[in-house]
């Protein structure tokens, strides 16, 4: 089951409100606030992909440039220990310790979740 909206590079939430019978959401992995509803998902789509055209053409409008979700660099705070342990591990394999923790998320990733990761779009 996919529970996520994608549109243009974004990828959009889905939530439902029984109190006000309704299906909800928001860009995700971005700092600006970009939501939609609807009462169907066909509805709920259409007003993903509006919002996100919207977003983009205001920010066009602006002079400014969109924010790219997830902007590919986080921090991770992970203790001494395991810091060290990791900087000794990079340095034994002659790699950077990014290039060390990007390997290891790749190879978590295709472990847990074999299937390709779909485009965005």
């Amino acid at each position: 089951m996919n529970n996520q909206l994608k549109h243009n590079g974004y990828i959009g939430s889905i939530e439902a409100s029984l109190e006000d019978n309704c299906l909800f959401g928001k860009v995700l992995f971005i700092k600006a606030l970009v939501s939609y509803e609807g009462k169907t998902v066909a509805e709920l789509d259409a007003a993903f992909r509006e919002a996100v055209d919207d977003y983009l053409a205001t920010c066009q409008a602006l002079g400014q440039t969109p924010e790219k979700p997830c902007k590919g660099s986080f921090n991770v705070r992970i203790g001494h220990d395991l810091h060290l342990a990791a900087a000794l591990a990079a340095t034994r394999k002659k790699v950077t310790l990014n290039d060390l923790t990007r390997q290891a998320l790749s190879e978590f990733l295709q472990h847990h979740y074999p299937e390709p990761c779909p485009a965005i779009g």
